[in-house]
């Protein structure tokens, strides 16, 4: 949380001594408004040349609301909307900040579960790969429904679906895993490359493309990109859902100590009787969920599914928690920390872009970030060790 706000605050003093950015928002009008220009004597037109127009006065069923041209590019008529320009702050202004949210929260969601797989001692390399091919399928689905179809129906089949589908590729992980007795780095490294494959085969053998869109609008602007006060917060209502229930579960509930039992040490768990095999097979299962549910708000609020989508994410996923304060070795992790992590993650990457450096040297930073968490992980344990 202090770097966080130390980034923040350092984001924010960089904006204020560099030039501000100009910023697009949409006003949309009623449609039984009346819109004047008006002059320099405050006369109104309906047509009048832009350099003569010093601002609009809108009237609807006998209010009137005025807009001065300096903050007002033009009006368009046709989608009866009035195009407003602000300058704001690079870093500190509601529609970047609401961004870096929603960004992190994709792979936030899926950092949750993460968590609990290295908490456990293991790791999901695959994670990326299930939400690919969970949302392939869960816009396979969509794309069939009539234009007409309803939030109360898109929504909850949405879910259905690419939750479905993250639940057995997350349940395969640990079944494989725990019953064939590999290690989950092999049986999560080859998971993830059949995984992308079947990502990019669906969609060109039954569609002959690489995206698949064509969704009802009640699930995209209707639900999971509905807008409230000029921004989309749905995502990040959802990832706060995620963290707040993976906290819970992690820390007040018996399930929770399990895993933490496990990851500190496996044979003494065994031998107080904790069911290790179900737990770790359960953990891995509910981080596939956990993929579905995220690959779902990312079809509500793109409108499409890529067979890139999801690309890299076991990456920035790993990293997410383990910037967060999870170890490695196993046995320590919070899912706050997770969440924290991939907000750190979104905001380097928002750092990159305000300083403008090129978008190839993301994936430098992020395994630089990896390594210095590691580090300093490892460091701290040493000092812990000798001062016991």
């Amino acid at each position: 949380m202090l770097v966080i706000i130390l980034m923040m605050a350092l984001l924010t003093l960089y904006g204020m001594f560099t030039p501000p950015i100009e910023q697009k928002t949409r006003i949309q009008l009623e449609e039984n408004a009346t819109i004047y220009r008006l002059d320099a004597d405050g006369n109104e037109h309906e047509h009048l040349a832009a350099n003569q127009i010093v601002g609009y006065r809108v009237v609807v069923d006998g209010e009137t609301r005025e807009y001065s041209s300096t903050n007002i590019e033009r009006y368009d008529s046709s989608a009866r909307t009035l195009i407003q320009v602000n300058t704001v702050n690079r870093f500190l202004n509601k529609s970047n900040l609401v961004l870096i949210a929603k960004d992190a929260s994709f792979f936030a969601i899926i950092a949750v579960g993460m968590t609990g797989v290295i908490i456990l001692a293991g790791i999901d390399l695959s994670v990326g790969s299930i939400y690919g091919l969970s949302a392939i399928v869960g816009a396979m689905v969509l794309s069939n429904l009539p234009a007409e179809t309803g939030w109360i129906v898109a929504v909850p089949l949405a879910l259905i679906v690419c939750t479905a589908v993250g639940t057995a590729c997350g349940l395969a992980n640990g079944a494989m895993s725990e019953g064939l007795g590999v290690h989950p780095f092999v049986i999560t490294l080859g998971m993830m490359a059949a995984l992308r494959g079947l990502t990019v085969v669906i969609p060109q053998q039954f569609f002959g493309t690489q995206s698949i869109g064509g969704f009802p609008t009640s699930f995209t602007t209707g639900f999971f990109k509905a807008e409230f006060n000029g921004v989309y917060p749905v995502p990040v209502i959802l990832m706060l859902l995620c963290g707040i229930a993976g906290w819970f579960i992690l820390s007040k509930t018996v399930f929770g100590r399990r895993i933490f039992a496990i990851g500190g040490n496996e044979t003494a768990a065994k031998y107080a009787g904790i069911p290790v095999k179900r737990v770790k097979i359960l953990v891995y299962t509910i981080t596939g969920a956990l993929c579905g549910l995220s690959a779902c708000a990312y079809l509500g609020y793109y409108g499409a599914a890529e067979t890139n989508a999801g690309n890299a994410y076991e990456l920035q996923v790993i990293a997410a928690t383990v910037i967060g304060g999870a170890s490695l070795m196993g046995g320590r992790g919070t899912v706050i920390g997770a969440v924290l992590g991939a907000i750190i993650i979104q905001l380097i990457n928002n750092t990159l872009i305000i300083f403008e450096v090129d978008t190839s040297y993301n994936q430098i930073v992020m395994g630089a970030a990896i390594i210095i968490a590691v580090v300093i992980d490892q460091t701290k344990q040493r000092i812990q060790a000798r001062r016991a």
